[in-house]
């Protein structure tokens, strides 16, 4: 018997609020830094370390779920080994 655990798959409304949630704070810091009392470069130095905060963010996000959906391969492969394994074993076969 095997005992694989079920796939989590995200509803659309979870999706969609996830979407939302990050359009909301990335328009949010935008106007934050747009209404700013500081000079040009200091509000564009803002905006560039935003961008470089969200792309950082979607790579670490991505690093850790492929490390993730690796981890589950190799399980899956040794635990399909190891059922392979006992289902060949006769524990009354005589040597």
């Amino acid at each position: 018997m095997s005992d694989t655990p079920v796939k989590q798959q995200n509803t659309a409304a979870y999706y969609g609020q996830a979407v939302a949630s990050f359009a909301v704070a990335l328009l949010a810091v935008a106007l934050g830094i747009g209404n700013l009392e500081a000079d040009v470069w200091v509000r564009a130095f803002l905006g560039i370390a935003v961008l470089y905060l969200t792309t950082s963010a979607f790579t670490l996000a991505k690093v850790v779920r492929d490390r993730q959906e690796a981890g589950q391969i190799i399980s899956r492969v040794d635990q399909a080994r190891l059922e392979k394994l006992l289902a060949e074993h006769d524990p009354f076969q005589k040597l």
